[in-house]
């Protein structure tokens, strides 16, 4: 057996019924990472011995928790305990934390093994993972194309099969862009769902923590080890992880989905559409009842880029002050524009943030679901920073080309990727499943069918195999 490429939930399984150790494991994803990381640039802080150390303390207690002795390397946005934590930035260069993450109390409480750190663009501001620090990231599918971002080192690492599954944040698209991009599943929770500590802003809801992993189940057997209530979280759900435990099995005949090639007019590359419109029939055979519709979108553009401001003005303005020629300069324009924001702006943000998740809402009573583009054109070169056109369209700043994903984060529903198909080039393409609100289960349910249905997260990277 593979043990790279086993599914994470099969490896908890061998590892509690003594069929495979834990350091047999860890070893073999050891193995997997000096052979393929060099190539890719996904891992950027690495920690073999203290992770076998672990691993065989682990085999001799012979008591597992839920993910069982499992690895996992961080998103290098997440503090660490007494392991470096750079937030992709030259200013943290050499940042140890003192404290863990909440996220990371709780994967290791259930039994995970932390092996190391995946890249991050700066700040995680951008949805393609390079920094100064230590570089780009590459497609483990096209090493001359971006992985996306900014969990672009965790998306890389699931699909080459250097980490069983990995955790990532999204602000704008950072989940389920990278899932997108690498062929595996990046799946946005709705806000609350994972808690969130330490926090600049307790009350922010923009942000989350999610998992990515190369099938639906496993990234539903992650998020039931990530979430439930925290008391130093105030916007946390009180339902507990383990509701994502259960199988995902469901029938979806007579299941009203909405179908959008475009959200209502954005530019989307033609090889895009080719593929998702393929695709319908897989609906349609999981006897859903497809329907073109899409909800009015007015105002999203002005809510998201306004609160983002609001958040990068909060969280690094300081820096601005101390550090301005150590930051890049998508990063100082995010900054200033959230300093130049007086109330009436953001006040205006937050009232039509509020009109855009009743229009979704409304609009999810009629439709179940919600299935569009996850982005708006295929990888594109890892060197270009960020697209400045697509379908002919000009683009206005470095966020415009995610559209197609915060779009869906500013209305606060859950939302998925799951790998659809490839271009003619053998470039990635996902499908977005967007679900009613706090109906993450659902959303994971639709993924599932859909995915056992074509098969196409199956399609390995050839580099990695």
């Amino acid at each position: 057996m593979d043990l790279c490429y086993a599914p994470a939930k099969q490896l908890a399984r061998l590892i509690r019924t003594r069929k495979a150790s834990v350091t047999e494991v860890m070893r073999a994803f050891i193995a997997q990472i000096e052979r393929v990381n060099p190539k890719v640039n996904a891992i950027v802080t690495f920690l073999p011995e203290q992770a076998l150390k672990e691993a065989k303390a682990l085999d001799r207690r012979k008591s597992y928790g839920p993910l069982a002795g499992l690895p996992i390397a961080y998103k290098d946005l997440v503090p660490t305990k007494g392991i470096r934590t750079t937030f992709g930035s030259l200013i943290h260069k050499d940042n140890v934390p003192a404290e863990d993450a909440l996220i990371v109390e709780r994967l290791k409480a259930a039994g995970a093994i932390t092996l190391g750190k995946t890249n991050t663009p700066e700040f995680g501001a951008g949805s393609n993972t390079f920094n100064k620090l230590f570089g780009a990231t590459r497609n483990p599918y096209d090493l001359s194309r971006t992985s996306g971002g900014s969990s672009g080192g965790a998306g890389v690492a699931v699909a080459c099969g250097m980490l069983p599954f990995a955790d990532g944040s999204d602000l704008a698209a950072s989940l389920r862009n990278p899932g997108n991009y690498c062929n595996v599943v990046g799946f946005r929770p709705t806000p609350g769902r994972v808690p969130t500590y330490p926090a600049a802003n307790a009350w922010d809801t923009q942000p989350v923590i999610g998992p990515i992993a190369r099938t639906v189940e496993d990234a539903a057997f992650l998020l039931s080890a990530m979430a439930g209530p925290d008391r130093r979280a105030p916007v946390s759900i009180s339902e507990p992880g383990s509701i994502f435990a259960k199988s995902l099995k469901r029938d979806f005949r007579k299941v009203r989905v909405a179908w959008t090639r475009d959200f209502g007019g954005l530019p989307v590359e033609p090889a895009v559409t080719k593929v998702l419109e393929a695709q319908r029939r897989v609906l349609e055979s999981l006897g859903c009842v497809v329907e073109e519709a899409c909800p009015d979108f007015e105002g999203a553009t002005e809510a998201f880029e306004t609160l983002r401001a609001v958040s990068f003005s909060l969280r690094y303005a300081p820096l601005l002050k101390t550090h301005r020629a150590l930051l890049k300069d998508t990063v100082i324009w995010n900054i200033e524009q959230g300093l130049a924001l007086d109330g009436g702006k953001i006040g205006r943000a937050e009232g039509l943030r509020t009109e855009l998740f009743h229009r979704m809402r409304r609009f999810l009573e009629k439709y179940e679901f919600l299935l569009a583009p996850v982005n708006q054109l295929p990888p594109f070169p890892v060197e270009v920073e960020y697209p400045t056109e697509i379908a002919g369209v000009k683009l206005g700043n470095y966020l415009d080309w995610m559209k197609s994903c915060y779009y869906v984060t500013i209305t606060s529903h859950p939302a998925i990727s799951v790998p659809a198909g490839f271009t003619p080039e053998g470039l990635p393409v996902g499908l977005q499943i967007v679900g009613r609100y706090r109906d993450d289960f659902g959303v994971l349910q639709l993924a599932h069918a859909f995915e056992q249905a074509t098969g196409i997260w199956k399609r390995r990277p050839s580099l990695a195999a």
